[in-house]
Parts: C-alpha cells; sequence; structure tokens
C-alpha cells in the first residue's frame, strides 16, 4: 500500500487552518517545543471493495522536548488523480508528561492539499485530558525542516489544585 503523502515529509512547515481565538484564555497560553519520531505503518482497509484513492495506517510517535511522550494512533487518506491533491484525517493517543505534568489526551488531524498548497491543523480533542492534563486544550503545530519532524504546541491548562 503507497503512502499517500509522501510530500509530507518535503514541506518545510504547516499553516493552521485556524488561529486560536484572542480571548481571555489566550492571554495564558503557553507553549511547549521539541522533536519527535514517527514511524507510520500501512494498514488494510475495512472495506476490501474500497477504491485504490483510500488509505489506512498506523502512527507510533516518540515525542522529545517540553512535551516526552508517546503516541498511537490511526490516519485514513484520500488522494485524487491531480498531482498535489490529496487529505488525511487521523486521532492519536498520547500519553506523557507536558512540563511535568502526567497524564494522557487525544489529538485530532485534518490535512488538506490543494494543488500543492498544505493546510494542517491538529487540536487537543476536547475534554480527552486525563491525569494532570484535565482540561487541556489546544494546537499542536507541526514543522518539518531538513526530514526533521519538530513540533510548537500551543496550549492552555487550568491551574493544579
Amino acid at each position: 500500500m503507497e503512502l499517500l503523502f509522501p510530500a509530507l515529509l518535503a514541506f518545510t512547515a504547516f499553516i493552521p487552518l485556524a488561529t486560536l481565538a484572542q480571548t481571555k484564555e489566550a492571554a495564558s497560553m503557553q507553549h511547549a517545543t521539541g522533536t519527535f519520531d514517527v514511524k507510520i505503518t500501512p494498514l488494510t482497509l475495512e472495506d476490501k471493495a474500497a477504491p485504490a484513492t483510500l488509505g489506512r495506517f498506523g502512527i507510533a510517535k516518540t515525542i522529545h522536548g517540553e512535551l516526552e511522550a508517546t503516541s498511537t494512533g490511526e490516519m485514513l487518506t484520500a488522494k485524487t488523480a491531480t498531482p498535489g491533491s490529496q487529505a488525511y484525517v487521523a486521532i492519536e493517543h498520547v500519553t506523557g508528561m507536558l512540563k511535568g505534568r502526567k497524564g494522557t489526551f487525544d489529538l485530532q488531524h485534518r490535512g488538506v492539499m490543494d494543488h500543492g498548497k498544505f493546510e494542517l491543523l491538529v487540536t487537543v480533542v476536547p475534554d480527552s485530558g486525563t491525569g494532570e492534563l484535565t482540561g487541556l486544550a489546544g494546537t499542536f503545530t507541526i514543522i518539518i525542516a531538513d526530514g526533521k519532524h519538530s513540533y510548537d504546541f500551543a496550549y492552555t491548562l487550568p491551574e493544579m489544585k
């Protein structure tokens, strides 16, 4: 099965589809940065009659830096006959420590490439945080430069009680 987003590795940065609203909450926005390694593994589509334009992949990440974590997830992809036009969605479950606070949370990905122009939005699934990450919200920006993956995680997190 062919990886439908080979161009992902060639991009130097991803542009979020939307930015967080400037509210009182945004004033307490924090950032975590670091690097990550990702392994993408082809998986079998459940629908054996699905067209070849659809794909399914497993995701496994090791995240380093201010977020020390591992994650697992799944990605669904769709490519078209037009070069540079394709899309993916994914959900991944993250387990680890964010600046000393331990817990888990989920990320939702939405990526669209329209004639080579790529837009990506990766957000924390609302109310998915557990443990010391309960109440976590934010946007995880993926950056790829010189074949290496890094991130800038803009987030809010309630004060610990």
